[in-house]
């Protein structure tokens, strides 16, 4: 998939060789997903969406990929961070972001944005929607995909599984 989209590749390669964002890699976003992963898989396919329906796609990849640049473990409060992550990450990222590349409205907008409607501006762009919108298809699919690995392989749920299946059978 992202292997062999040079386009991609290109697009975001200045943001992925960024030492800053190599970071993202040590910080966990979702179970087992690191950020920097979650921000691929959410740029990757803002990318091929935006293209497909003709919209600003670069700016879209590009954005997507920085969305959740805050370096931080979000599940424990440090560095004296106020107010819940979920709220205050999309302003922290936009700050970061902002630090280390030139960004345009739109992708401004688009990292801001991206927890709506958590955060109470609407976005202005429908590339803003669509990274919104498959950054929550993301996150809902990697929880998804860490409690089907990790909760259903153990032995006690498996066999609670076929036990309830074979009631549900019988009934």
């Amino acid at each position: 998939m992202l292997k062999n989209d040079n386009e991609f590749k290109i697009i975001i390669e200045d943001i992925i060789e960024n030492q800053t964002v190599q970071e993202m890699r040590k910080f966990k976003q979702h179970y087992d997903t690191s950020c920097y992963d979650h921000c691929m898989k959410v740029s990757f396919i803002s990318y091929k969406l935006c293209k497909k329906l003709k919209l600003d796609y670069i700016s879209a990849t590009r954005a997507a990929m920085l969305h959740d640049l805050f370096l931080y473990d979000w599940r424990y409060r440090t560095n004296g961070r106020k107010g819940l992550h979920a709220f205050t990450h999309p302003k922290t990222a936009l700050e970061n972001a902002n630090k280390l590349f030139k960004l345009s409205e739109k992708e401004q907008d688009i990292i801001l944005k991206h927890m709506w409607p958590l955060t109470i501006n609407p976005p202005k762009y429908v590339e803003s929607y669509i990274v919104t919108f498959v950054d929550k298809y993301s996150a809902m699919n990697e929880s998804f995909s860490y409690y089907r690995k990790n909760i259903l392989s153990k032995k006690f749920l498996r066999l609670a599984y076929l036990f309830f299946s074979l009631c549900i059978i019988i009934i």
